[in-house]
Formats: C-alpha cells, structure tokens, sequence
C-alpha cells in the first residue's frame, strides 16, 4: 500500500508596505468598519508575535532579500504572546513573487535543545520540515536576530484574505528569544508594517479599503529592518 504525496502549500500573493502614526490610524479605524479581527486575537484585536530568524555565516536569506533574488527562503522559530507550548519552526519561501509557508510544530524543550546545538532529535522525528532544517544547520545555517511586534489582523473569506498591521517593531540578539519577557529589545522606527495577502485574487471592497494615499506596496521585510542593528 502506497502513501498518497501531499499537496504542496499554496502559493499566495503578498505586499507590503510601511506607514507612519497618521495613516495607521486612518487605516485601522476603517478596517474595524468592515473586517473582523483574527479569532485568536486579544480583546483589543492584537497579539504579539516573536520569531528567531537563521541566517547563514555569509547572510543568504538577508542579501537575496534585499537584492530582490526570484527565488529564496528563511527559517523561523515563533511563538505568540507568552505562550510557547504553540512553538513552531517555519519556512518562508518565495518564488515568482509568490509566497509560501511550511511549518511544524516544536516543544519549548526541543527548541531549548535547538537553541543549545543539540540538533539530532531534528533527523530523527522524521517530518521532512525537520530533516532538512538540520541539513541547512550542519551547513551553517545558525540564529542571527529576535524580531518581535504587535500585530492587529483582519479577515475576509472571499479570496482568503488576511490584513495584518505589525506596530512596535523590536530586535534583539538570539539569546532574547527564551523564555518569554527575557526580551530586552532595540527599537525600531515608529512606524507600521502594513501586509496583505491572498490567494488568486483581491477583493475591490479590501483593495479600496487598505488604499493609502501615496504609498506603494514594496520590498518592506522585518527581518532586514532588524539587521540593521546586528
């Protein structure tokens, strides 16, 4: 009997771009007229989100981030508000502008022993996820920054749409990731990291409703703008 390959991730569109105070409260006092926050919010309809990003000795996924390379890729460890019994190690890959995720779930003891080299448990769990993590770490793939912000987000079903508003931009060394509150974080400007992505298409209602007059969508990556501190 044969195992039935599964589907690869879809592909999504993604853009992106930063705003400052003013535009922020314009823009999020609309979409609370029209979009409802992500179920898994607070009661204020945010979260804070904080990731540890791996980079090689030579800085891959910084350099073809920032030279706009077709195709590439960067793993993540993340967590939400405080709770890391929800741990996942993420891969975040990009191709022909599109976008697209994997993840798989860790302990916060499989990550300690992550974090401190102990990297066998990864070949060994037999999700594929894994076994090429620890392929990329043999390499020289190794935790080069903590990025940690507050996300508000907005839902839509017809083209499975997803807003998010990303404030407090904060970046800090590897050793901040764990456990949560050790975080002694550099600011970052004051600014917001407006996001949206969807599937095949963009509904007109969440394209006029994220219009922001004079701005364009661009290269804006939250792991870059954290960098420029290392």
């Amino acid at each position: 009997m044969t195992t039935k390959p599964s589907a690869p991730p879809k592909l999504r569109h993604e853009w992106k771009h930063q705003i400052n105070l003013r535009e922020d409260l314009v823009l999020s006092a609309r979409l609370r007229r029209l979009f409802p926050h992500d179920p898994h919010a607070g009661p204020d309809g945010s979260y804070r989100v904080t990731s540890l990003y791996f980079d090689t000795p030579y800085d891959t996924a910084l350099r073809e981030k920032l030279d706009g390379v077709n195709r590439r890729e960067k793993f993540r460890l993340r967590y939400y508000g405080a709770d890391t019994s929800f741990l996942r190690l993420e891969k975040k890959y990009k191709m022909n502008g599109l976008c697209g995720k994997r993840s798989a779930r860790l302990t916060l003891e499989q990550a300690q022993r992550l974090l401190c080299g102990d990297w066998a448990f990864l070949l060994e769990s037999g999700n594929p996820l894994l076994q090429e993590f620890y392929t990329k770490l043999r390499r020289g793939l190794a935790p080069k920054t903590v990025v940690c912000y507050d996300r508000e987000a907005f839902l839509y079903a017809p083209g499975n749409v997803r807003v998010t508003l990303d404030r407090a931009l904060r970046g800090g060394g590897p050793e901040t990731f764990l456990p949560p509150g050790k975080q002694v974080l550099r600011p970052m400007e004051q600014e917001t990291v407006l996001e949206v992505k969807y599937d095949e298409f963009l509904p007109e209602v969440v394209a006029l409703a994220v219009q922001v007059p004079g701005r364009r969508a661009g290269a804006c990556s939250k792991y870059a703008l954290c960098r420029r501190f290392d």
